[in-house]
């Protein structure tokens, strides 16, 4: 819920996004079943479904400086067997971070710096990480680069490998094998999103069709079967949750599930069976904020299974 948002939702919404907007759009009912008060996290309960599925997980770093946004995961990333959870995060008029978190342990093993740009998105595929860059564009970074970088001292700084690819939106990326996917946020209706196959130099071509995507999308994770979308969009509004079974490009002709999250949710990942939800609410920007409904300092983790069961 950054300032960049009005700027984005006027460039988002592109030739493409609109040309797969339904002409008449069913609502789509989410859970807000609560309990009242929650148990692991500051502010209201959001829903029954949330809390029964999600718990905390590691502390989300750079909060005093940066705003997070984009997750992303990545396997064995120094050869012997860890695994990395990988953060994007913002600062306006400074350059973005990338925070690399052991699932593990939850330690911040490293953290690099890398042009400015809003960090809605960030992905790991076929030796290379992708990252939303400005506008409408996906860089790319050498995973060997990103790797060494991580396990210097400091805060060293990273410079993407060629230039920037212009995709159709790129507010949040998500990846499942060889395939990258990217899409629009769209505070007033819903978006678009674009399939992109991932070649070997990190070449992103184009798939033909958009899928539509929720109202005010801000991250996504991609398994065998379903789509799971993160939505929000302000600081005392709740955010949602979305399952969707893969298949339907068309939101009212797919098979899906939507609960209320705690406010702010931003990016999301899958690593080893396990779903890590981002919050910015945490940041400097927002914590101190009455206003905000859910500060939330932490990643929230919970079973994929436990999300993708209430679509089978």
């Amino acid at each position: 819920m950054s300032r960049y948002r009005p700027l984005l939702v006027s460039l988002l919404l592109t030739t493409a996004a609109l040309a797969v907007a339904s002409p008449a759009q069913a609502a789509i009912t989410c859970d807000t079943a609560t309990t009242g008060g929650s148990t692991f996290y500051d502010g209201p309960s959001a829903s029954k479904k949330y809390d029964a599925r999600f718990s905390n997980s590691a502390s989300l770093p750079g909060l005093s400086t940066h705003t997070p946004q984009g997750a992303g995961t990545w396997y064995n990333w120094d050869g012997s067997g860890k695994n990395l959870l990988l953060v994007g995060s913002y600062r306006e008029g400074a350059d973005s971070n990338i925070y690399g978190i052991d699932p593990a342990t939850g330690a911040t093993v490293g953290v690099v710096a890398v042009a400015e740009s809003h960090m809605g998105g960030i992905a790991v595929s076929k030796g290379w990480a992708f990252v939303s860059g400005a506008g409408t564009s996906i860089r790319k970074y050498s995973l060997t680069a990103l790797r060494d970088a991580l396990k210097a001292a400091g805060t060293p700084y990273l410079t993407q490998v060629g230039t920037a690819r212009d995709v159709a939106a790129a507010s949040f990326i998500g990846t499942y094998g060889d395939s990258l996917f990217a899409g629009s946020f769209n505070e007033t209706g819903r978006g678009a999103m674009y399939e992109y196959k991932i070649a070997a130099d990190g070449t992103l071509t184009t798939l033909s069709g958009a899928w539509e995507v929720p109202t005010k999308t801000q991250g996504l994770t991609v398994t065998a079967g379903h789509f799971i979308y993160s939505t929000s969009y302000g600081r005392t509004n709740r955010s949602n949750l979305y399952v969707v079974k893969r298949g339907q490009k068309d939101l009212d002709a797919a098979a899906l599930s939507c609960f209320r999250a705690p406010s702010m949710t931003e990016g999301i990942t899958e690593y080893n069976g396990t779903a890590y939800l981002v919050y910015e609410s945490g940041s400097h920007l927002y914590s101190g904020d009455s206003n905000t409904l859910n500060v939330i300092p932490r990643l929230h983790k919970a079973t994929v299974s436990s999300l993708t069961s209430l679509v089978p």
